[in-house]
């Protein structure tokens, strides 16, 4: 528990002079005023998120924080449980869709075993896989918490050590996840704290026909009706409907705002981490940047209930941390619009009159 508090207690806003900095430059560069228009606005929010005006984002890393979930076993899913396991292994061979994605940004792919349902031992003697197992996937949240306040707290503090363990050789964060039954858990999460209705916040995860959504809804239904989360404790809305990668990822969030490091977020699971964070620490908030709106109908209400407009809107419903990668060429086009761009005084380009 010390960790998360002082990690909290590290937390403090966007620097409004570097903020004011980058807007007075944007504003004088060689072109109609604020025509790159939201990159230009990503810019100002990185140079007040690095207290710098020349925000360096070349270093790049996509944590995918993978844990099973106990939820499953109601058939909330068109896969089995052994999919987290096995696409695991996938991640670190190179073959999935966000090691794909990550070659395009740049980005090296981090896999964290948080509590899978099967042994991965052998990736992790290898050093392939960063393990900080907090059991084997999380309790029914249907009959009771899906893990204790303790294991929240380790989810949490896990997280917090991967972002700092990786703070000397990353700029910029990008959050994944890979868990059978995620999403359901995400939904809780999100209802929860949103007030939103379940029907509302839930969607079809991985494919799911009508009949097994309307299960999925009930089964959500019940957990909440059984676990009472209290909205304005996020401890206690990730102990009772949270997952361990869930907890890992707003961990990792928490550690990259203390850091003063942007986080980019990707969909749906991997912002039900970001709202844990948020709940936990308002200002982590001012660090985050939403890749994607996810195909997922609970996304938008997060991303509402965040304060953020994502960059993104291509139908994508993946996970893993795609969007992510994604999004980072978005970041780096911003930062380069803040540091690339003459200004007229620079270029001896003539103003607009009037």
């Amino acid at each position: 528990m010390d960790l998360l508090k002082t990690t909290i207690g590290q937390i403090v806003a966007q620097d409004s002079g570097f903020r004011d900095k980058a807007r007075t430059r944007l504003e004088q560069l060689t072109m109609p005023y604020w025509a790159l228009g939201r990159l230009m606005d990503l810019a100002v929010d990185l140079a007040g998120m690095t207290r710098s005006m020349n925000p360096k984002v070349e270093r790049r890393a996509v944590v995918t924080m993978a844990a099973d979930h106990g939820v499953a076993a109601e058939g909330v899913s068109r896969y089995p449980q052994e999919v987290t396991l096995q696409m695991v292994h996938n991640f670190v061979n190179g073959g999935a869709g966000i090691n794909a994605l990550a070659r395009v940004a740049n980005a090296r792919v981090v896999v964290v075993d948080m509590g899978v349902a099967g042994d991965l031992s052998e990736l992790s003697q290898a050093g392939r896989i960063i393990t900080k197992r907090v059991g084997s996937g999380t309790q029914n949240m249907i009959c009771g918490p899906a893990m204790t306040r303790e294991q929240a707290v380790r989810c949490l503090e896990a997280g917090i050590e991967v972002a700092f363990d990786l703070g000397a050789g990353t700029d910029i964060f990008g959050t994944g996840d890979m868990g059978i039954g995620n999403t359901t858990s995400a939904s809780a999460v999100v209802a929860a704290i949103t007030a939103k209705s379940v029907e509302t916040v839930t969607g079809r995860g991985t494919g799911i026909e009508n009949g097994q959504l309307h299960h999925k809804v009930e089964m959500i239904e019940k957990s909440l009706a059984v676990n009472k989360p209290d909205p304005d404790d996020g401890l206690d809305v990730l102990s009772k409907v949270g997952g361990f990668e869930i907890g890992g990822i707003a961990g990792l969030v928490l550690g990259a705002a203390a850091m003063r490091r942007p986080v980019i977020l990707d969909g749906f699971p991997a912002t039900a981490g970001a709202l844990i964070a948020r709940c936990l620490a308002p200002l982590s908030a001012d660090y985050m940047i939403a890749a994607h709106k996810s195909v997922e109908c609970g996304h938008q209400a997060m991303l509402a209930h965040l304060g953020k407009t994502p960059l993104l809107d291509l139908d994508l419903r993946l996970g893993e941390g795609t969007g992510a990668a994604l999004a980072m060429t978005l970041v780096e086009a911003a930062a380069r619009i803040l540091t690339e761009v003459a200004t007229f005084d620079e270029a001896a380009v003539s103003k607009a009159k009037g």
